[in-house]
């Protein structure tokens, strides 16, 4: 296989992790995942704050990752972008391109930051999570960003042209989302045309706000309101916090 480091822009991807082999990053298929370094936003429930400060050097050199892949190529089926936020990377697309050069499906996980990068990369891709965090004009309320929902209706909207397999979600805090809140971002997704809609319950795991972790309790949302947003969506599920999630 091609040893070539592909560029753009004179750099190589950044990446700040990597996780060798996942059974449920890519639905139905084995693959491996690389942790993309770097975010704008610094949203109280990220699990991954160590990935937000866009460092001057990649913690891991991407050629580590190619050399690895090839290792595992006939024993994965797909690799998943994630981050941080992966479509801050200048060098998304060539290092999505060389993996899917090499047999690879691909898979991306992103918060909907950067439009025209998102939408360059999606032509490469068989897969794509993505999260919205609460209704479009309360964006600045999660992740601290004035006008930080205007990129990601953009996206969201890219995403459902695009054809691609998707799974919108959205992580669950009661502070942020109370249930009329969130009863209101699951109608106005329903209407830009999502069919396939997950809940994610927050986890404390690895959030370092403290109180943000003490006003959280189990078992939100409840019943009723899941009874209220599950028939506005082809496929809905809730991701409880003793679930997998991805």
């Amino acid at each position: 296989m091609r040893k070539v480091l592909l560029k753009e822009k004179g750099r190589l991807l950044r990446v700040g992790g990597y996780t060798p082999f996942s059974a449920t990053e890519f639905p139905g298929l084995l693959s491996a995942v690389v942790f993309v370094q770097g975010c704008p936003w610094g949203c109280g429930y990220c699990q991954n704050t160590h990935l937000q400060e866009r460092t001057r050097d990649s913690p891991i050199a991407w050629k580590e990752i190619i050399t690895t892949l090839e290792r595992r190529a006939g024993l994965l089926d797909a690799v998943v972008f994630c981050g941080g936020e992966p479509t801050m990377d200048p060098a998304l697309y060539d290092a999505i391109a060389q993996v899917r050069s090499m047999g690879f499906k691909i898979g991306l996980e992103t918060a909907c930051i950067y439009p025209a990068r998102l939408k360059s990369v999606l032509p490469l891709l068989d897969w794509v999570g993505f999260d919205v965090k609460t209704t479009f004009k309360r964006y600045a309320d999660v992740t601290g960003v004035t006008g930080s929902g205007e990129p990601v209706r953009d996206c969201v909207t890219a995403i459902l042209a695009s054809g691609v397999a998707y799974e919108c979600r959205t992580t669950v805090h009661p502070a942020h989302l109370p249930p009329g809140l969130l009863v209101e971002l699951a109608q106005t997704l329903a209407f830009m045309g999502v069919r396939n809609y997950v809940i994610q319950e927050f986890r404390p795991t690895g959030c370092g706000d403290e109180a943000f972790v003490a006003s959280a309790f189990p078992g939100y949302p409840q019943d009723d309101v899941l009874a209220e947003i599950a028939p506005l969506f082809a496929n809905f599920s809730v991701r409880r916090a003793g679930q997998a999630m991805r």
